[in-house]
């Protein structure tokens, strides 16, 4: 008795999540660029910023939960 190889499709349907955080992206780095005065150094640590802001607002959420 020969068995056939059955092939399974996987659907990875991540798009609309990986937008969202693109879109919040670009919106902190608006934000945190409007914030300086344009000077290169502060340009590139507001997009450090714009970056990373997530993980400030989980801490803080976080610490408000009490955990």
């Amino acid at each position: 008795m020969m068995h056939e190889a059955k092939k399974v499709k996987v659907i990875n349907q991540t798009a609309p999540v990986g937008f969202t955080l693109f879109l919040a992206f670009i919106g902190a780095a608006i934000y945190f660029v409007h914030q300086t005065t344009g000077g290169f150094w502060e340009v590139i640590l507001a997009l450090l910023k714009a970056i990373v802001w997530p993980v400030f607002a989980i801490y803080h959420i976080l610490q408000l939960l009490g955990a």
